[in-house]
């Protein structure tokens, strides 16, 4: 039976890591047999500890792509008490594994994605692999799918109950564009309801946005555990304004 594929993070850094690792490592080992002394012996020492950070940095990157993104997508989930009737959506859905992961915790409720299938960002990201992945997992009737740009969508004000996001937000590129985006999901979030954004990078830059903008925010992390580069969760929610 044919398994759903969620693809590879950042592919063209992993081989780049593991390439120069390898290179690296089989010069710390060859140079000493072909050219023997001190000189050999001082290059190879060189090149060995650099060579094994950066394959083991490309190993542990592959991990998190085929184990630890899964582990990490539940502790993401796990910040929010389903109900199973909630509007949600996953900002970068890329191949569906935070949307499809949501989906199944809904009854009578919906999942939207949107992206922009970025080749670099993940391996074989498009529409087409997203919706195999989706109907795979039993979920395609709960979810929905636009192509759009998270710092300007189409979607009504106060819509969604819960936005979600990982490892998409430093992608934008600019302090002022991030906190566009970080608008657009205030606007987007009913009165109570919630962004669990997960990054890397600027973190600590959207806790600042989302409190600018009024709402109760926290953050947890860093995850280590199967991750490179260690992950935050910034937990934002939208204030309810009594009349």
């Amino acid at each position: 039976m044919k398994k759903p594929d969620y693809g590879i993070d950042a592919p063209g850094v992993i081989r780049n890591l593991l390439l120069i690792g390898v290179v690296l490592l089989l010069i710390a080992f060859i140079l000493p047999l072909l050219w023997p002394g001190n000189i050999s012996a001082l290059l190879s020492g060189t090149a060995f500890w650099p060579g094994f950070w950066l394959a083991l940095t490309g190993l542990v990157m592959l991990l998190y792509a085929k184990w630890g993104k899964f582990r990490h997508r539940e502790k993401i989930l796990s910040c929010h008490d389903w109900k199973g009737n909630e509007q949600v959506l996953d900002v970068g859905t890329g191949l569906g594994l935070l949307m499809i992961g949501a989906a199944k915790k809904l009854t009578d409720g919906s999942a939207y994605g949107i992206d922009i299938f970025n080749a670099s960002d993940l391996s074989n990201n498009n529409r087409q692999q997203l919706m195999s992945n989706a109907s795979l997992e039993q979920v395609k009737e709960k979810i929905c799918f636009s192509e759009q740009d998270i710092r300007k969508t189409n979607f009504d004000s106060n819509f969604f109950d819960i936005i979600l996001s990982n490892l998409c937000l430093h992608n934008i590129s600019g302090k002022a564009c991030r906190r566009k985006a970080c608008m657009e999901i205030k606007r987007m979030l009913k009165p109570g309801g919630k962004a669990i954004i997960s990054d890397f990078l600027h973190t600590g830059t959207y806790k600042k946005h989302f409190q600018e903008l009024a709402m109760r925010v926290k953050r947890k992390g860093p995850y280590f555990w199967g991750i490179i580069p260690p992950l935050f969760i910034v937990i934002a929610e939208k204030p309810i304004i009594k009349s």
